[in-house]
C-alpha cells in the first residue's frame, strides 16, 4: 500500500506525488485501503466495535455538540468519519474532473451512535469502497486538471487527483487509531478471564510464574 508520508510532512509536494497518478491508480489505491481497515477489524466482535477506548488527548474541533468534543471515539465513530471524509473528496474530484467550480462542501455522514456491530462496519466499508469506485466512473476521458480549488492555507490548491488522494491519506492518518482501538477492546476482553484465574489462585501464579506483582504483570502481556 502506497504511505503517503512524504507529503505529510511537506504539502508542497502533493502536486508532484500525483503528477503521474491516473484513476486507475486511484481506483487500486482505494481498494487496498479500505482491504487495509477490514484487516485491521477482521478479528473484532460487536463489542470492540462500541468500546469506548483511553485517548487522552481526544478533540473534536468539528463536533455535532459540545459534549462530543472530548470524548474517545469508538471503532464505529472513526468507521464512519473516515469512510465519509474519502467519499466527499471522490464526490469532490468527480466535479473537478468534469470542469466544475468548487461550490462547497459535500458532506454526508451515517451517525455513529447507530453503528454496534462488526457486521455493520464492514457492510459501511464496503458500500464506500463501492461508493469511490464509482465516483470515479464520472470522470470524463480527458479530465479538467487544470481546474483547482483551495483546501487548507498551508496546502497548495487541488485538483482532481489530488482532491481524491486527500480522502486516502485521511484514511492512512485513521489506521494507527483503528489499530489502538481494536488492541485496547481485545486486551479488555480478556482481561476477565486473565484477572479471574489470577485471584482464584495467586500463591500458584506467583509459584510459577515468579511475579511479584500479578496484576501489573498482566498490563505487558502482548497484543497483536
Amino acid at each position: 500500500m502506497l504511505s503517503f508520508d512524504d507529503v505529510d510532512s511537506n504539502p508542497q509536494a502533493l502536486e508532484e506525488f500525483t503528477r503521474t497518478l491516473t484513476p486507475k491508480d486511484l481506483r487500486r489505491m482505494t481498494s487496498e485501503m479500505i482491504d487495509e481497515i477490514l484487516r485491521l477489524v477482521s478479528e473484532c466482535q460487536d463489542a470492540d466495535v462500541v468500546f469506548l477506548p483511553s485517548d487522552p488527548e481526544a478533540h473534536d474541533t468539528y463536533a455535532a455538540t459540545p459534549e462530543e468534543v472530548s470524548i474517545a471515539w469508538t471503532l464505529g465513530h472513526v468507521i464512519v468519519h473516515t469512510t465519509a471524509s474519502s467519499e466527499e473528496s471522490a464526490a469532490l474530484a468527480a466535479e473537478h474532473a468534469r470542469g466544475v467550480r468548487y461550490h462547497g462542501r459535500s458532506r454526508a455522514e451515517v451517525p455513529w451512535q447507530g453503528v454496534a456491530t462488526i457486521q455493520q462496519c464492514r457492510v459501511r466499508l464496503e458500500e464506500s469502497r463501492r461508493m469511490r469506485l464509482a465516483s470515479l466512473d464520472m470522470w470524463p476521458d480527458e479530465p479538467h486538471l487544470e481546474n483547482v480549488s483551495p483546501f487548507i492555507p498551508e496546502w497548495p490548491k487541488l485538483n482532481a487527483v489530488s482532491r481524491f488522494l486527500v480522502g486516502l491519506m485521511h484514511d492512512q492518518e485513521h489506521l494507527g487509531q483503528i489499530a489502538d482501538i481494536v488492541r485496547q477492546a481485545r486486551k479488555t476482553r480478556l482481561y476477565p478471564k486473565v484477572l479471574t484465574v489470577t485471584c482464584r489462585a495467586l500463591p500458584e501464579v506467583k509459584k510459577y510464574l515468579k511475579l511479584s506483582n500479578p496484576i501489573q504483570s498482566l498490563n505487558r502481556i502482548p497484543l497483536r
